[in-house]
């Protein structure tokens, strides 16, 4: 399996009324985490082909985080993509080791010069797939 990591620390203006990281930076992060496993593993002319888009998020919220708390994100993909999308498993866990949030994505590749959604090239999939 090909994950990947990032490390984020929560920063003032990421945290709501209620002084904690807010729902809508969760989803921002989220993207971000993605972006940059696609950026680390994808060649060069995939990214330049290709561009994501999110379909649909699902996002258990475990605990909160406050500003100057780090969070490290992990992301993965466990399953075969079905035509143009693939779910993505997200979880981002405080410096104590504790799950904060949890997630599954469903991304959806699009053709750029086209700009309608392709299915997910076999070559491309295997770079993030886990080995048979």
């Amino acid at each position: 399996m090909t994950e990947h990591r990032l490390e984020i620390v929560a920063q003032p203006e990421d945290i709501d009324e209620l002084g904690h990281v807010n729902n809508a930076v969760w989803v921002r992060w989220i993207q971000e985490l993605a972006t940059a496993h696609w950026q680390a593993v994808a060649p060069p002319e995939y990214i330049e082909r290709y561009i994501w888009v999110v379909t649909r998020h699902e996002i258990d919220y475990r605990g909160n985080v406050v500003a100057g708390e780090k969070v490290t994100g992990r992301t993965w993909i466990s399953d075969p993509p079905k035509g143009a999308r693939f779910w993505r498993n997200v979880s981002f866990a405080g410096a104590d080791g504790k799950l904060k949030v949890s997630a599954k994505t469903n991304w959806a590749i699009i053709d750029q010069k086209s700009g309608r959604p392709v299915r997910v090239p076999q070559t491309l999939a295997d770079l993030f797939l886990p080995p048979e």
